[in-house]
């Protein structure tokens, strides 16, 4: 297949995954892997707000052991809490707990006489799915708290399908709304839905006790809740870790590192921070999300086209690293959370689709490469064409190589000789040939073609030999050297034959000539064409003439520096003013002229 061919269908499977990546992003499917990876990022030095909001107030195991009684308390005791904190220069004053049932009339009372326009009370909002639709059922604390200016709100939370609380109520009265409204806090409108911004693991808002809150000025330092604002609620230390649901405990993004939940008055206080000072992180809308998908594609695309799989490799574990990052960022400094699973997912999935397609292509090129020249050259060349196909220029080049003819001879009569045996014919001419033809590869000559008992050959391609002109007469000459073993081994095939001894005649020359493959769109070889070849065939043919085995032209004895050659003549050439000059080797013309 040709570059452009590769290149647009690299393209293809490229878009395809980001096609199929980003259908999978509008049905939701990474929502879950999104979800994690949010979890994970938040946690990373994540935003804080100036001070915590709030003090907590946790009814916990040691107030149970000092107050001495079971739960619930009896509602004079929170009364009393009230009044405690409110001595204490608390600025408002909310409770995680729901008192929706009437108790003891007198401590009912007493509540509601310490509760006023800085008491928080709060509701509780479920929703029931029956088979027509939905009922939403709200739970108010009983009315008599309310009746001295003390509020509710609802403090139900929703969590996310994994169970992880992530998103702040959309109640325009939810609890902590409700807290930043009483306190003249300015807030940021609409924050309902977005995702919370926790500040840490469970334990990072101040904590005391409800029974050292009963008497602050025994158990507190000084000024610890003066303008602050205090939750009550449940904290208890037996609460569960992650997966097992606890009384008023969640899972929030720090729960996939440290295993443990979230105290429920701890989430309220994050949340009442979120709104206060606008630290509700946006999600981006899908439009978004699709066009990063669709950015990953194109970088995917780019990091494996390099060749090298270490570089692909780098480029695409760089690029996801990078994705990460700016994730990161956007969430850390823009207040908005666009998800680095999907760019990921598709450059993953780029990564492993382009990968088995370059190795298939890979495994293609060289079986051709293998089809193509294992006839034609050495094993060792055809391994290093297929470990440097840019060794290799298949289109077309021009290159200045040394050309081989080789001719046997008195063909004519061997074959009249045998006309009635085609077989043992063709067994003779193989058995001359392929010994040659090794002789020749050996010595890092192209086998071009054989035409009958002919063979032509060349140097200095496909592989560069700055040499080319002497490895073409030394095979030449180890050819000529090794006719009087291919008689022997002719002789000894066919011993009821007289045969005569082979003899063959070969004419090298070098050249500028165009190589490549030639031939139709359907069938073409890997061959030469120029000048330098026809000149070539020619000297092949005047052996005959000058009774030598080896004719050698002009350019390639000027290359030749260490082998004797004696000129035989001159010869014109077609389109040359110029005579060259011809030679042979001089061993070669002592043994003829012997």
């Amino acid at each position: 297949m040709r570059a452009g061919g590769r290149l647009t269908l690299r393209l293809a499977i490229a878009i395809a995954v980001g096609l199929a990546v980003a259908l999978a992003t509008g049905l939701r499917v990474f929502e879950p892997v999104s979800g994690r990876a949010f979890d994970l990022l938040s946690s990373v030095a994540p935003a804080h707000p100036p001070q915590p909001g709030a003090v907590l107030v946790t009814i916990d195991e040691p107030s149970f052991s000092a107050l001495g009684r079971p739960w619930p308390w009896p509602r004079d005791t929170h009364a009393q809490l009230i009044r405690a904190l409110r001595q204490a220069g608390a600025k408002a004053i909310a409770f995680d707990v729901v008192f929706a049932e009437p108790s003891d009339p007198t401590a009912d009372a007493a509540l509601a006489a310490a509760a006023g326009a800085d008491t928080l009370f709060a509701a509780d909002e479920t929703v029931s799915e029956q088979g027509y639709g939905s009922t939403v059922i709200r739970t108010e604390p009983i009315a008599e708290l309310l009746a001295g200016g003390a509020q509710s709100g609802v403090a139900s939370l929703s969590m996310d399908g994994d169970g992880v609380l992530r998103r702040i109520p959309r109640y325009p009265d939810s609890f902590a709304a409700r807290i930043a409204r009483m306190t003249g806090a300015p807030g940021e409108a609409g924050q309902g839905g977005r995702l919370i911004q926790y500040f840490g693991p469970a334990g990072s808002y101040p904590r005391v006790s409800y029974y050292q809150a009963l008497e602050p000025a025994k158990y507190l330092p000084p000024d610890l809740l003066k303008g602050r604002i205090v939750i009550v609620g449940l904290a208890l230390q037996t609460s569960p870790e992650a997966g097992k649901r606890g009384v008023d405990a969640f899972e929030t993004p720090w729960t996939l590192t440290t295993r443990q939940l979230s105290p429920g008055l701890e989430v309220q206080a994050t949340l009442y921070d979120n709104l206060v000072h606008g630290l509700g992180i946006r999600v981006a809308p899908l439009p978004v999300s699709l066009f990063f998908v669709l950015t990953s594609t194109l970088l995917g695309w780019l990091a494996t086209r390099p060749q090298a799989p270490l570089a692909k490799a780098g480029l695409t574990i760089g690029a996801v690293l990078s994705g990460i990052m700016a994730a990161w960022m956007m969430l850390r400094f823009g207040r908005i959370w666009v998800s680095p699973v999907e760019p990921a997912v598709t450059l993953a999935l780029q990564a492993i689709a382009l990968s088995a397609y370059d190795f298939a292509a890979e495994q293609r090129r060289r079986r051709e490469t293998q089809a193509a020249f294992s006839q034609y050259v050495a094993p060792a060349v055809v391994e290093r064409l297929i470990a440097n196909p840019e060794l290799l220029n298949l289109g077309g080049e021009t290159k200045d190589l040394t050309i081989m003819f080789a001719d046997i001879r008195g063909f004519t009569g061997i074959s009249e000789a045998m006309k009635d045996d085609p077989q043992a014919l063709t067994r003779m001419i193989n058995g001359i040939l392929t010994p040659l033809s090794e002789i020749i590869m050996a010595r890092g000559g192209t086998i071009d073609k054989y035409m009958g008992d002919c063979v032509m050959a060349f140097w200095g391609a496909p592989l560069d030999d700055a040499d080319h002109a002497r490895h073409a007469v030394d095979a030449a000459m180890a050819m000529l050297a090794a006719m009087p073993t291919i008689n022997d081994t002719l002789r000894a095939a066919a011993p009821d034959r007289d045969l005569p001894p082979v003899r063959i005649g070969i004419g090298v020359n070098s050249g500028t000539c165009v190589v490549g493959n030639m031939g139709s769109e359907k069938r073409f070889d890997y061959s030469v064409l120029g000048d330098a070849v026809n000149i070539a065939s020619r000297l092949e043919g005047l052996c005959k003439t000058y009774e030598v085995e080896l004719v050698v032209g002009e350019a390639t004895a000027r290359a030749l520096t260490d082998v004797d050659l004696v000129e035989l003549d001159r010869i014109a050439v077609r389109g040359k003013r110029e005579t060259q000059a011809i030679y042979t080797a001089k061993a070669l013309r002592e043994l003829s002229d012997g």
